[in-house]
């Protein structure tokens, strides 16, 4: 078998895109015990909401306000998803340093999630690469529907390499490939990831999975066989895209923990505490989702019974 990594880093993305398809909406406190709790579990790098026009995500329309009432731990890295230049002066004013921008590799789901097209979503973050750099705010880059789309179908690699090239010109540094719709398989994951990583050594690479066939976790260990160490998920596998039809929740934050311990794999993270966390979600939202750990237990749970 192919060398793993020793070690991982997971993003958690469950205060954004965990709870922006749910119909539950969290208050203000709970968010912030969420994303505390998570940080103080081990995680560092925090995806806390997005600063996106409230009429069209209504669950992140406190965005603003989490992040000037959260406690940050030091060492911990608070991020926040924007759209436009509104969102990323938003996420300035919040006092973050790290803002996420997202594209669509598919051309409908790009027109459907930003009324743009690929190539004009592109050529609109220059100015925000521009005020991003003058302001020292760190922009990373995400490729939703990297692998395929609900709506189109399989997404080319050739697709996804020329958004990559476009967003590498505007000085972004690191980039997710993100699986928005649950359409990737394990192959598709290895060969897509060994090909960016030869074509852009200079970049730092993230992996995405929504888990809506069930493939989520083996996506995972196919970009880990293609050496590929930073993962997103979420915690109770809660999640989903409003604007992508049949999109279901990603990949649980303590299954991927969970599956990176029984391997060998570092992550950094108490996975006792992050079961706590997971089970606290679903009482907040009233009822499971996709976290096969919070339904079976861990392993060494089952054994000392």
């Amino acid at each position: 078998m192919k060398s793993l990594p020793d070690f991982i880093k997971i993003c958690e993305v469950g205060p954004r895109d965990g709870l922006q398809n749910e119909k539950v909406f969290l208050t203000i406190e709970q968010k912030l015990e969420l994303i505390e709790t998570a940080a103080e579990a081990g995680i560092k790098v925090i995806e806390i909401g997005s600063f996106v026009n409230p009429k069209a995500v209504p669950q992140m329309a406190d965005t603003d306000q989490i992040a000037a009432r959260l406690h940050r731990k030091a060492g911990v890295e608070y991020r926040g998803l924007i759209f436009n230049m509104q969102g990323l002066k938003r996420a300035e004013a919040a006092g973050l340093s790290k803002a996420k921008i997202t594209v669509s590799a598919s051309r409908s789901h790009c027109l459907r999630n930003m009324n743009k097209t690929p190539e004009e979503a592109v050529k609109s973050f220059a100015e925000l690469a521009e005020y991003a750099e003058q302001k020292k705010i760190v922009l990373s880059g995400a490729i939703s529907t990297s692998f395929g789309c609900s709506i189109d179908g399989i997404v080319p690699l050739e697709q996804v390499v020329n958004i990559i090239f476009q967003l590498r010109k505007l000085g972004i540094q690191e980039i997710s490939l993100s699986d928005t719709t649950g359409m990737a398989n394990p192959l598709q994951v290895y060969e897509y990831g060994v090909h960016i990583k030869k074509l852009f050594p200079d970049i730092e690479w993230a992996l995405h999975f929504h888990n809506t066939r069930g493939m989520g976790l083996a996506n995972v260990l196919a970009g880990l066989m293609a050496g590929i160490t930073n993962y997103d998920a979420c915690f109770a596998g809660l999640g989903g895209c409003p604007f992508a039809p049949g999109a279901s929740g990603n990949i649980a934050t303590e299954d991927l923990i969970n599956m990176c311990e029984e391997m060998g794999i570092m992550t950094g993270t108490d996975l006792a505490k992050y079961l706590e966390l997971g089970y606290k979600v679903e009482r907040y939202i009233g009822g499971s989702r996709s976290s096969a750990l919070l339904r079976a237990g861990r392993n060494c749970d089952i054994k000392s019974k």
